[in-house]
């Protein structure tokens, strides 16, 4: 198999893989609408859907226009990446069970999750995120696909941990964002 139609196995397995979140994620919602959920930041959400798909797809095209050459070294290292980016993305999901989704509900009353990758990090997902989108298109050189990804992805994260910040203040057991204390609902 050609290194491009392993690239291009890899970027449907992780469209796959999305797909698998996404019935998560809406199982979830409903999970977490039937017990008073609220949901905020719902403007950036079809943003975001775009953004994301564009990755997968962006990064399938520049890599058959393209046909970069792709050092050994750059596609291990990177498909490494990927992989732990996964990994770390469904810690968070297995962490925080049927409260996890992709749009930001909390539920009131529950208290916010702090074990897992919570204990460490505020937005642990992000950071899985932000590694994957430069790293999968990067598995074959593409970058032009990872910057335009990552930048247009800086914008969007500012807007989403924002908007989460402020529904996760909502829930009484929730510090504050600046007092450095991870948090999560």
């Amino acid at each position: 198999m050609t290194t491009l139609l392993a690239f291009t196995v890899l970027v449907l397995l992780v469209g796959l893989e999305r797909l698998a979140e996404l019935v998560v994620s809406v199982r979830n919602a409903a999970w977490s609408k039937e017990r008073g959920g609220i949901e905020t930041g719902q403007g950036h959400y079809p943003f975001m859907v775009v953004l994301h798909t564009g990755l997968l797809v962006g990064a399938l095209v520049e890599a058959w226009v393209r046909r970069p050459d792709v050092p050994s070294v750059l596609a291990w290292s990177m498909l490494g990446l990927v992989v732990l980016s996964q990994a770390l993305r469904w810690w968070c999901i297995g962490t925080l069970g049927r409260r996890w989704n992709t749009r930001v509900i909390v539920v009131p009353g529950l208290a916010a999750v702090r074990s897992g990758p919570y204990r460490l990090l505020s937005h642990p997902n992000y950071v899985a995120v932000v590694v994957e989108g430069f790293a999968l298109p990067l598995v074959h050189a593409g970058w032009i696909t990872a910057v335009v990804f990552t930048v247009l992805n800086a914008g969007l994260l500012a807007v989403r941990i924002r908007a989460e910040d402020t529904a996760l203040a909502t829930l009484p057991a929730t510090p504050p964002p600046s007092s450095g204390q991870p948090a999560r609902a």
